[in-house]
């Protein structure tokens, strides 16, 4: 018999192959090792709720009433707080921001012959503005295909995330008042990239993340010990088909 038993519970092939729907992975093995782990932790969390006598509105609210019965999460100390901020202060930044420009010359990924016209256009436009960086904004105005174009190509303030890797990387690496010396290619084409101001990121002060880092730890804890409940779980029932980590010790938190 294939597909996965736990006790007297069978959890069979098309189960899990619906089950893999909701679990995108870079393959399909790794859907079906990750729909195959959340199948056999339900079940076993459904049936040590049943032993129990615990029962919700359906099987959601019999799990989170099984859940916040079993598995007690303290509340981290301030200490605690203080000595992970301490340890971590990077995290707790406010991020590094850039006022940029820039002109795109539209080119598709995939035609090389157009991204070659196209870059050249953009030298084109590097060359003039090393001559004349006063005509940003008319060059903008004229052939960029962003909708920036409207504002003389300025992209306003800018953070990590906000733009393509490719464009990324020249923004945050330019020095202010500083044009690219080469045109940049991303997917969208390829852009003349233009950085007018750097403002770096400062130290947040702990009082103003108390509350995010409570919440991380808290939640940090709170998965180590779901995990540790279910190797319990685990420990104490008969799998077959599915191997999932088992727990010999009592439940730490």
């Amino acid at each position: 018999m294939t597909g996965i038993r736990i006790n007297d519970h069978h959890i069979s092939e098309d189960d899990i192959l619906r089950e893999m729907q909701y679990h995108p992975a870079k393959s399909a093995e790794a859907a079906r090792q990750a729909a195959c782990e959340w199948l056999v932790i339900r079940t076993l969390i459904l049936e040590r709720a049943r032993t129990l006598g615990i029962e919700g509105d359906d099987d959601s609210g019999t799990f989170q009433a099984l859940i916040e019965r079993e598995v007690d999460v303290p509340e981290p100390s301030d200490e605690e707080c203080r000595r992970y901020y301490a340890n971590n202060r990077r995290r707790f930044r406010s991020p590094d921001l850039v006022e940029a420009a820039h002109i795109l010359f539209a080119a598709p990924p995939d035609d090389a012959d157009v991204r070659t016209e196209k870059e050249a256009e953009a030298q084109r436009a590097i060359d003039t503005l090393s001559e004349s960086p006063e005509r940003f904004g008319e060059l903008a105005r004229a052939h960029s295909a962003c909708d920036s174009r409207h504002n003389d190509g300025r992209l306003g303030q800018v953070s990590r995330g906000d733009t393509v890797p490719e464009l990324e990387t020249f923004l945050f690496n330019l020095d202010e008042g500083q044009l690219s010396p080469v045109p940049v290619r991303s997917r969208y084409g390829i852009h003349v990239v233009r950085v007018d101001k750097r403002v770096p990121g400062r130290q947040l002060p702990y009082d103003a993340v108390a509350d995010k880092v409570a919440d991380y730890l808290k939640e940090a804890s709170w998965r180590r010990a779901f995990r540790q409940y279910v190797q319990l779980l685990a420990g104490s029932a008969s799998i077959q088909g599915f191997q999932i980590a088992a727990a010999d010790t009592p439940l730490v938190q």
